[in-house]
C-alpha cells in the first residue's frame, strides 16, 4: 500500500529530525542551553553537517517506500531541508526559548503520529489529530494548540530515535518558533521545508483568526496568543505555508517580493531571471513568452517554406534541364535522320547518273577519267551551294592534299564520307571518321550515363525506327534495340493462354457469371471481348488475371500448354483496370517513368529504359502533355482521354507478353482509339497477347482486331473466332448484317434483343449452336435447345459427344482441384524470367516518388499544421498548468487532440492509395518498398507536428517541465497514433476510420483516468496509451517542483497511480506500441485485398 510506504518514509523523516537537537544542544548536561551568540555559527554548521550526512543513513528506506514520488533521494532532501546558506532561523529560535530545542522537536514517534494521521484521514482532516498521550480529552495542554509546543520535563530524557513511544511533553508551552510549524493535536516543533514561509502568525481582531494561518484562538484562554505555522501538507489542503506566487523565499522565515525583469512561482526560493525578449512585471508568477512563441512561428513557418520552395525549385529547374536536353535530342536526331535521307538520295542520284556517263569516260585519258569520275559523285541536276541542293556546299577535294593545315578535311567532309561508308549509321553526325569498324565500336546502352547521351540515344533509336516504318510497314515500333544492332527483331517471351469450360459461380446465389467458356488467345494476335451489359466481359478478363474473388470456378486454364498459375507469370503480364488508377498528383513521365523502373527487368541499362518510356509516349500521343499533373478530383489536370491512354501506357512500359486491357477505348474518340489501337498492334507484332474488352468499336478499329469472342447474357460463348470469319459463321445461320452497319453493334443488338435475328435461330440457341459448331459439350439444362435446332443427323452426334466429354469433364475437375490446392499452399514459383528490381532498389524508386507528391500536397499539409496551431494556442490559454495537478488537466486536452488531428491527418497516406497499391501489387511491385516508404516520409511530420503544436501550447500555458521533455513525449505520441491511424486507414474505408480516429482517444483517455482503486480499471489503463502519454507529461512537470512541494508531489503521483522513474518506460510503451501498429498495417496490407 502506497499509504504504507509513505509512513516509513515520514519515519525516516523523524529519525532525521531528532537527530537536530543533539546537535543544538552544545551544553554537556544535554538540556540544550546555549550560552550565548558566539555558539551560532558553531551550532548552524554542525546542523548543516548532520542534515548532509543523514540522507546516507536513510537512502534505502527512502528509495523503497518513496521510489514512486522521490527519483533522486540527495537531490530532492537538499530541495527541501538544506538551510546550510542561511540558518539565522535556527538561531533566532535557540534564543527564543532559551537553548532548549532539543527538547521541543517532535521524535520519531510523534512524526510518524502526524503523518499516520494525516494520510489515514486524509488531506481534509488533516487539521484533526486522533487523541494521544500529551493530548486528549482528558488532558489538553496549550502545546497541543495549533502553532504551539510544549516541553519535556527538566529531568527527562528524550531519545529523538524512538519511533515507538511517544515523551511526555506537556511544560513550558510557547509559541511555536518562526521557520517550524506545530500542528495541532500534538507539542513539538517540526522544522518548515525551504520554498515555505513560516512566520509567527498575528490576530486578525476582524476575523479572529491568527493570519496568515487560518486557525482561531482557543475560547477562554485570555494569555494565549497567535503562534507559528501550523500544518505542512499539500497545496490543494493548506496552502498558508507556500511562499505566495510573486514572491521568493530565500529562508522559511523572510518572504520578498520579484523584482521587474525576474519571475517568482509558488514555493520558489529564488527568483529567475526572464528572458531577454520575455516580459516580466513586478511579482509576477511566469514569465510572458508570447514572443518567443510568434519567433517558433515564423522560424518553423520560414523554414517548411524554404524546403518546400527549394525542393520545389530543384525539381523544376531539374525538369526543366531534362526538357531541354530531350528537345537538344530530339532535334539532333530529327536532323541527323533528315541528312541521312537526303545523302541517300543524293548518293543514288549519283549512281544513276555515273552509270548512264560511263561511255563517255572511255574516251578520255586515265587522267581526265580520274578528275571526271569525282565530279560526277553529284547528279547533274543538283548544283552544290545553291538552295535546290539536298546536301550543304562542300569544297571538292584536291587531287595532291598538301600538308598545310588549312587543307585538311573538314569536319563536315568526314561526316559525309562516314555517310557515305555507312548510311546506317547510329550516331550520324556525331560519330568519328576514319574508323572501318565504326557500327562495332558503337556506344552500346551500358556505356551511356549522362542524361544528353541517353536522350540522344533514344531519340536515335526512335527516329531510326520511323524510317524503318516508311520502308517496310511490318516493322515492329518497339523493336529499336535489335534494329538498330542489325539483329532479329526481338520478341517478348509468348504466353498462350488456352481455357477449357470455363465456368465462374457467385458462391452464395449460385449465379453463372461465366458458363463453358472454351477458347484459346494466342501471342502475337489482339482479341477483342464483346457482349451485352451482363455478358460478363470483365468476369472472363478478372478469370484469366487470375483477379477473381467470391466466385467459384470451375474448368480449365492451361498456360502455354501447362496448368500453371497465372501468378508465375505475373511479372510479365499487364492487366489495365476499367477505372482510370492513376496518380493524379504526379506527371505523365512521372506514372510511366515509376512504373518502368519497378517492372522493367533490373539488369537492363537506364538508357533503354528510358527509350521505352519515350517510345510509349510517342506511341500514345502524349508527347503534348508529358510534364503536365494528371490530375485529381480537386485539381484539374489533363482531359480524361489522355487520363485512359496514361491508364494504357502504365502496362505497356513494362513490356508484358500478356496484355489484358478493361475497356480501353471507353472515353476516347474515333481517333484517339485507332493511336491507341495502332500502338497495341504494334505491340502485338513482338508476339504479345493482347485481350481487351471493347464495347461498340467503329468498323475501322474492328477490323483492327484479329480475334473475337462474343458473348451472350450468362457468360454464353455465341463465337471465338477469327474477326474475318464472324459475319461468315453468323451469315451460315441466316443472320445477316445490312448494308451501312457496323458488324459488332448488330451482333450486340441481337444479342440485347433489340433487333431480330432475321431467321428461324433465337437468342437462346446461339450458345448451344456455336457448342455444336465446335463439338464442345452442352450442360444438361440446356439440351432441350437442341431439339429446337436443325433437324440433322450432326446434332445427334454432337449430343452424343457431348456426353462423352462430359465424362472428361469429371476427370478434368479433379485435376483443377488438385491444382487449386497446390496453388493456395504452396507458393507459385516465378516462371517469368524477369528479375525485376530488389526491396531496397524499389524503396527507393517509392521514396522519390512519395516526396514529389508530399510536395505537392502542401496546402493540405499547410492546413493541418495551421489547425495544430489553433488547438496549441486555444489549450495552452484555457488550460493552464495548475500547480496542484501539476498541468494533468491541460496534458489530457493536449493527448487527444494530438491523437484526433494526427491520426486523421495521417489517414490520407493510406486511405487514398488503396486502389493504387492493389493494382502495383498485383503487377509484382513490393509491398515492403511500398508501405516503407509511406511510413518515411510521414517520419517528417511526426518530427515537424510537435513543434507546431508546442509553439504554441507550451510558451502559453508556462509549464516547469522543459521544451524537450514535452517535444519528446509528443514525438513518441504522435509516432504511437500514426501507426495506429496506418491500421484504419487499411482496415476501414475512410468513413469509418475517421470516426475510429475520432472515438478511440476519447475513449482511451476516460479509461486511463478511471478511479485507480479498481483493479480493472487500473489494469485497462495500463494498456492505454493515452495513460503512457499523460504519465511521461505529468512526471516531467512533477520532477521540477521541490521543496515545500515535495509533499504534494507524493500525494498527487500517489492518487494518480504514476511513478516519476517511468518517464523511460513511458517513451518505450509509447514506441513499442507504434512499432507494433506498423507491424499489424503491414500485415493487413499483404492480408486485406481488393474484394
Amino acid at each position: 500500500m502506497r499509504r504504507a510506504r509513505v509512513l516509513d518514509v515520514i519515519l525516516s523523516l523523524a529519525i532525521l529530525l531528532g537527530l537536530l537537537p543533539n546537535i543544538w544542544c552544545a551544553d554537556e548536561d544535554g538540556r540544550g542551553r546555549s550560552s550565548g551568540s558566539a555558539v551560532s555559527p558553531l551550532v548552524t554548521s554542525l546542523i548543516y553537517n548532520q542534515i548532509s550526512n543523514f540522507t546516507s543513513v536513510f537512502n534505502k528506506d527512502i528509495s523503497r517506500h518513496l521510489g514512486f514520488c522521490i527519483k533522486d533521494v540527495d537531490a530532492d532532501w537538499n530541495g527541501a531541508f538544506n538551510f546550510s546558506n542561511n540558518l539565522d532561523f535556527v538561531t533566532k529560535c535557540v534564543r527564543e526559548i532559551k537553548g532548549d530545542v532539543m527538547q521541543r522537536l517532535c521524535t520519531a514517534a510523534e512524526i510518524k503520529f502526524y503523518f499516520n494521521s494525516f494520510f489515514e484521514r486524509g488531506s481534509s482532516n488533516a487539521h484533526f489529530l486522533r487523541p494521544n498521550r500529551n493530548c486528549n480529552l482528558t488532558h489538553w495542554v496549550p502545546g497541543c494548540e495549533s502553532g504551539w509546543s510544549s516541553c519535556v520535563p527538566p529531568n527527562v530524557k528524550v531519545d529523538l530515535r524512538n519511533s515507538k513511544d511517544m515523551p511526555t511533553r506537556t511544560n513550558d508551552s510557547r509559541p511555536c518558533c518562526e521557520g517550524f510549524f506545530c500542528p495541532q493535536g500534538i507539542t513539538c516543533m517540526i522544522p518548515c521545508p525551504l520554498g515555505s514561509y513560516c512566520p509567527r502568525a498575528k490576530l486578525n481582531k476582524t476575523t479572529g483568526i491568527c493570519d496568515p494561518y487560518h486557525y482561531q484562538l482557543p475560547p477562554g484562554k485570555v494569555n494565549h496568543t497567535c503562534g507559528g505555522a501550523d500544518i505542512w501538507a499539500d497545496v490543494t489542503s493548506s496552502s498558508e505555508i507556500f511562499c505566495s506566487a510573486g514572491s521568493y523565499c530565500p529562508t522559511t522565515t523572510e518572504e520578498v517580493p520579484c523584482s521587474s525583469g525576474h519571475y517568482c512561482q509558488m514555493g520558489s526560493t529564488g527568483e529567475q531571471l526572464c528572458f531577454q525578449l520575455s516580459t516580466c512585471n513586478p511579482k509576477t508568477a511566469t514569465q510572458n513568452m508570447h514572443a518567443y512563441g510568434l519567433m517558433f512561428i515564423g522560424v518553423l513557418s520560414i523554414m517548411l517554406l524554404v524546403i518546400y520552395n527549394f525542393s520545389d525549385q530543384v525539381i523544376s529547374t531539374r525538369y526543366k534541364r531534362l526538357a531541354k536536353s530531350r528537345e537538344a535530342a530530339a532535334r539532333s536526331a530529327r536532323e541527323t535522320a533528315q541528312a541521312r535521307e537526303r545523302w541517300k538520295s543524293a548518293k543514288d542520284g549519283a549512281k544513276k547518273g555515273a552509270f548512264s556517263l560511263q561511255q563517255l569516260s572511255r574516251t578520255f585519258s586515265r587522267k581526265t577519267t580520274n578528275k571526271r569520275s569525282e565530279q560526277l559523285k553529284f547528279p547533274s541536276s543538283f548544283k552544290p551551294g545553291t538552295d535546290n541542293s539536298p546536301l550543304p556546299h562542300v569544297p571538292m577535294k584536291p587531287s595532291a592534299a598538301p600538308k598545310a593545315k588549312s587543307n585538311e578535311p573538314s569536319n563536315l567532309t568526314k561526316m559525309l564520307n562516314s555517310l557515305e561508308d555507312n548510311p546506317d549509321s547510329n550516331q550520324g553526325f556525331n560519330l568519328e571518321i576514319g574508323d572501318k569498324h565504326i557500327k562495332k565500336q558503337m556506344p552500346k546502352a551500358k556505356q551511356l550515363h549522362t542524361k544528353s547521351q541517353i536522350f540522344k540515344y533514344a531519340y536515335g533509336q526512335l527516329e531510326k525506327e520511323k524510317a524503318m516504318e516508311e520502308k517496310n510497314k511490318n516493322l515492329t515500333f518497339s523493336g529499336i534495340i535489335s534494329m538498330a544492332t542489325d539483329d532479329d527483331i526481338r520478341t517478348r517471351p509468348p504466353i498462350e493462354v488456352a481455357f477449357k469450360d470455363l465456368t465462374l459461380t457467385l458462391r452464395r446465389k449460385k449465379k453463372h457469371l461465366l458458363r463453358c467458356v472454351s477458347g484459346k488467345i494466342m501471342p502475337g494476335r489482339i482479341s477483342a471481348v464483346m457482349g451485352p451489359s451482363g455478358a460478363g466481359k470483365t468476369t472472363f478478363l478478372s478469370a484469366l488475371a487470375g483477379k477473381v474473388t467470391g466466385c467459384s470456378m470451375s474448368g480449365l486454364i492451361l498456360i502455354n500448354g501447362k496448368s500453371e498459375s497465372i501468378h508465375s507469370y505475373k511479372k510479365i503480364i499487364g492487366f489495365v483496370p476499367q477505372d482510370d488508377v492513376v496518380h493524379g498528383n504526379l506527371t505523365v513521365e512521372e506514372n510511366l517513368r515509376f512504373s518502368a523502373r519497378c517492372r522493367l527487368a533490373a539488369d537492363l541499362p537506364k538508357a533503354d529504359k528510358v527509350l521505352v518510356v519515350e517510345r510509349v509516349i510517342e506511341s500514345l500521343g502524349l508527347q503534348g502533355v508529358r510534364d503536365s499533373l494528371v490530375g485529381t478530383v480537386e485539381q484539374r489536370g489533363i482531359s480524361g482521354g489522355q487520363r485512359k491512354r496514361v491508364n494504357v501506357g502504365l502496362e505497356m512500359v513494362m513490356e508484358p507478353s500478356l496484355l489484358i486491357l478493361d475497356e480501353p477505348t471507353s472515353g476516347l474518340d474515333s481517333s484517339s482509339s485507332n493511336l491507341l489501337l495502332r500502338a497495341l498492334r504494334r505491340e502485338a507484332l513482338e508476339g504479345v497477347n493482347i485481350c481487351m474488352v471493347v464495347h461498340q468499336p467503329s468498323y475501322a478499329l474492328f477490323k483492327m482486331f484479329d480475334d473475337l469472342i462474343l458473348l451472350a447474357k450468362g457468360g454464353l460463348t455465341v463465337y471465338h473466332g477469327s474477326v474475318k470469319n464472324v459475319e461468315q459463321y453468323f451469315g451460315g445461320l441466316g443472320i445477316h448484317v445490312p448494308d451501312r452497319v457496323n458488324p459488332p453493334d448488330h451482333f450486340i443488338d441481337i444479342l440485347e434483343g433489340l433487333v431480330k435475328t432475321g431467321s428461324n435461330v433465337t437468342i437462346e440457341q446461339l450458345p448451344v449452336r456455336w457448342m455444336l459448331h465446335n463439338s464442345y459439350p452442352v450442360p444438361p439444362d440446356m439440351m432441350h435447345y437442341c431439339d429446337e435446332i436443325a433437324q440433322s443427323s450432326s446434332g445427334k452426334t454432337l449430343s452424343t459427344e457431348g456426353a462423352t466429354e462430359q465424362w472428361q469433364d469429371v476427370k478434368f475437375n479433379v485435376d483443377i482441384h488438385r491444382d487449386h490446392l497446390e496453388l493456395n499452399f504452396l507458393k507459385s514459383h516465378d516462371l517469368s524470367n524477369r528479375v525485376t528490381p530488389g526491396v531496397l532498389r524499389q524503396f527507393r524508386y517509392f521514396i522519390g516518388r512519395v516526396t514529389k507528391q508530399r510536395l505537392r500536397e502542401a496546402r493540405m499539409q499547410a492546413a493541418d499544421y495551421l489547425i495544430l496551431l489553433l488547438a496549441g494556442a486555444a489549450l495552452g490559454t484555457l488550460a493552464k498548468v495548475n500547480d496542484e495537478t501539476f498541468g494533468a488537466l491541460g496534458y489530457t486536452y493536449t493527448v487527444i487532440a494530438i491523437s484526433l488531428l494526427c491520426k486523421i491527418a495521417a489517414l490520407r497516406s493510406f486511405s487514398l492509395d488503396k486502389i493504387h497499391y492493389w493494382r502495383e501489387s498485383a503487377s509484382g511491385m513490393s509491398t515492403l518498398a511500398y508501405f516503407l516508404s509511406k511510413d518515411t516520409i510521414d517520419h517528417f511530420n511526426t518530427l515537424v507536428k510537435p513543434l507546431v503544436y508546442l509553439s504554441m501550447f507550451y510558451f502559453l500555458s508556462n509549464p516547469r517541465s522543459t521544451f524537450t521533455d514535452n517535444y519528446l513525449v509528443l514525438l513518441c505520441l504522435v509516432y504511437c497514433v500514426t501507426g495506429m491511424a496506418y491500421v484504419f486507414a487499411i482496415l476501414f474505408e475512410p468513413g469509418p476510420a475517421q470516426l475510429w480516429c475520432v472515438l478511440l482517444p476519447v475513449v482511451l483517455t476516460l479509461i486511463a483516468n478511471q478511479d485507480k482503486d479498481s483493479e480493472i480499471a487500473k489494469l485497462l489503463g495500463n494498456f492505454c496509451y493515452p495513460k503512457w502519454a499523460l504519465e511521461a507529461f505529468v512526471i516531467a512537470n512533477a520532477g521540477r517542483y521541490s521543496g515545500v512541494w515535495l509533499i504534494t508531489r507524493c500525494g498527487s503521483l500517489m492518487q494518480s497511480g504514476y511513478d516519476i522513474g517511468n518517464w523511460n518506460s513511458c517513451l518505450l510503451c509509447l514506441i513499442f506500441t507504434g512499432i507494433l501498429c506498423r507491424l499489424v498495417a503491414y500485415v493487413c496490407v499483404l492480408t486485406f485485398q481488393k474484394k
